[in-house]
């Protein structure tokens, strides 16, 4: 039986691992070690989520592991994979004793052809306007029976003379001020359009953003470089709304320098890419900004834009920026993605359409309408 057993597992085109409930590797193929690039001695034993993942940030557990604890059923999953460098379908199940209880985890990958993973971002982007829209929601409720709650609060406070009284309404002040704060970012994250918008030179955004931070990275002893392309298009957007989407990625990428570097480092750099691309959508403007950092652990990679959803430990982020970054490039008829490795780079690139009517033509196909 067991030769039977490992003749399938060696014949098997795809990488398979057996795994512990709690995550360690007890056997794994030839095509699995193929894919990782390591010899099968340095997957054995060692955590699931360190071999394809490449590892997990101490205060933050692995979805994958919290699953492997608790599942009782099988899952599949479209999610990439960088310690098997790519992008996969991830099918797992349980294996169960005669008692009913989990013994082992079967864990096979088969790597996604170039349309599924394109069908994959699809469904992501229309997720999380389904999220917008339910954010809208919430924050509406929340927000008039708050700003309610902050007048009265400041209606007794400026009646009352008891020192005491006038301490407590104070802080229901000031609470208060900051629920309605966050469900202003709600609101920021679910709509952003109305704003005026104008042409635009990405390159003008981007230096006028690092004037702003250039202070801050030189007190960090952070480096910084940019490559534009020569004669880059115009873009149609809003300025202000996109210099807040690119200085919040680059204040993500010095918190990562200097979490992972505490002292200057040739590798404490960020670097900005500026160029266009055609795809079948049409004509952009991509911008690609990388840094070397702590770099973000791919089991959460696919939940870092939702709201509230933050790396940082408490109290150091609110969880609120890249989600309202993704809905104002998102209302601008661009996409921003985020790939990373733990513990060796984060690079996020932001592709914005192209002004002009060749991009209104190809919009107009895509739709349908004339």
């Amino acid at each position: 039986m067991e030769k039977g057993w490992d003749h399938i597992c060696e014949t098997l085109e795809y990488p398979l691992f057996i795994v512990r409930p709690d995550g360690i590797i007890t056997r794994a193929n030839q095509a699995a070690a193929n894919a990782a690039r390591r010899p099968l001695e340095e997957i054995i034993n060692k955590g699931i989520c360190y071999i394809i993942h490449g590892g997990r940030l101490p205060h933050i557990r692995c979805p994958l592991e919290e699953f492997l604890l608790t599942a009782r059923a099988s899952r599949i999953m479209e999610t990439r994979l960088p310690g098997l460098f790519g992008d996969y379908l991830l099918s797992i199940a349980p294996s169960l004793d005669e008692n009913g209880e989990v013994t082992a985890f079967l864990l096979i990958a088969r790597e996604l052809t170039g349309e599924e993973a394109r069908k994959v971002e699809y469904y992501r982007t229309a997720q999380l306007a389904s999220i917008g829209e339910l954010a809208a929601g919430v924050a509406h409720e929340v927000n008039n029976p708050i700003n309610g709650i902050i007048n009265f609060a400041q209606l007794l406070f400026e009646e009352s003379e008891d020192p005491e009284e006038q301490e407590i309404l104070g802080r229901i002040v000031r609470e208060g001020e900051r629920i309605a704060s966050i469900t202003s970012k709600l609101l920021s994250f679910a709509r952003t359009g109305g704003s005026e918008r104008e042409p635009l030179n990405i390159k003008d955004i981007l230096d006028n953003c690092l004037a702003l931070i250039q202070h801050q990275l030189k007190k960090d002893s952070i480096a910084f470089s940019t490559s534009y392309e020569d004669n880059l298009p115009e873009i149609i957007g809003n300025s202000q709304k996109l210099q807040q989407v690119f200085f919040n990625l680059l204040s993500n990428s010095r918190y990562a320098l200097n979490q992972r570097y505490s002292c200057p480092s040739p590798d404490k750099k960020i670097t900005i890419k500026c160029g266009t691309v055609t795809n079948e959508m049409g004509n952009f403007v991509r911008v690609a900004i990388k840094d070397l950092g702590t770099g973000i652990p791919q089991g959460i990679l696919d939940r870092i834009i939702l709201p509230f959803f933050t790396t940082k430990p408490a109290g150091d982020g609110t969880g609120l920026g890249l989600s309202i970054s993704h809905g104002i490039i998102r209302d601008h008829e661009g996409t921003l993605r985020i790939d990373s490795v733990l513990h060796q780079y984060t690079t996020v690139t932001v592709d914005l359409p192209v002004a002009g009517p060749q991009n209104a033509i190809q919009q107009q196909e895509d739709t349908g309408t004339t």
